[in-house]
């Protein structure tokens, strides 16, 4: 298994599947896609465990998405969608990570049909938690994964609910672009996604079997980001 500091230098992209839970859909009145959507955050948005804080850039609206995320451990490439020995086998450990969206940033862009890649890719856009070993986590889509603000819980769903199942996930990415070892793939995000500012704090975690994986336990607050760059709608 990888150790947590190549994470960073290693990951040469970091794919994120969209809308692929029910009720997520719903609350941000999107349509539920028909095949896997996905996008790119920059590896550079990674913020490891005890890094500092995630930062709010001036004029952004920040949500939090809570995600159970995979490092993949050997290239993948036009996998079979219903290979699952061979989609489970090509990941090496997972992750808990939570997916920071300039939401005001990714609307303007969505309703001028622009790309949203800034909304996603800001320094600290992605903390995530320590390696969680696969024996953890015997079925990635029977776990619980949970995020609360400042202690009360936002966010709590099963795996169980992805609409596309990770084969199927791996399977559509590697046919676009071939996965390598040190990649990062986010598997979407349940309900419940909302904004924090400036002295929140998010706590996530993942159960699986009602026992909570202590590797996954997440602490990282929020502060407004000092420099040049603010949001300003046009």
């Amino acid at each position: 298994m990888a150790s947590l500091q190549s994470i960073k230098s290693s990951c040469r992209k970091v794919m994120c599947i969209g809308r692929n839970y029910a009720d997520h859909v719903k609350e941000l009145n999107n349509q539920r896609p028909k095949q896997p959507f996905f996008f790119l955050k920059p590896p550079s948005a990674i913020l490891l465990p005890g890094a500092g804080p995630v930062l709010r850039p001036r004029g952004v609206s920040l949500h939090y998405e809570v995600e159970l995320a995979l490092v993949i451990g050997k290239q993948v490439k036009d996998l079979h969608p219903e290979d699952t020995e061979g989609a489970l086998a090509s990941i090496d450990a997972y992750l808990l990570a939570i997916d920071m969206t300039a939401r005001n940033v990714q609307d303007e862009a969505k309703k001028k049909g622009l790309p949203w890649s800034i909304a996603k890719g800001f320094d600290t856009f992605l903390p995530i938690s320590p390696l969680i070993a696969k024996s953890q986590i015997p079925d990635p889509h029977n776990a619980t994964i949970w995020l609360s603000v400042n202690n009360q819980l936002k966010q709590s769903d099963s795996t169980e609910l992805m609409l596309f199942r990770i084969p199927r996930q791996l399977s559509d990415i590697s046919r676009v672009m071939t996965l390598e070892a040190g990649d990062i793939v986010l598997t979407g995000t349940p309900k419940g996604v909302g904004q924090v500012g400036s002295g929140d704090v998010m706590r996530a975690g993942l159960s699986v079997g009602g026992r909570e994986v202590a590797e996954a336990g997440m602490e990282v607050e929020v502060v407004d980001r000092e420099g040049e760059y603010e949001f300003k709608e046009t």
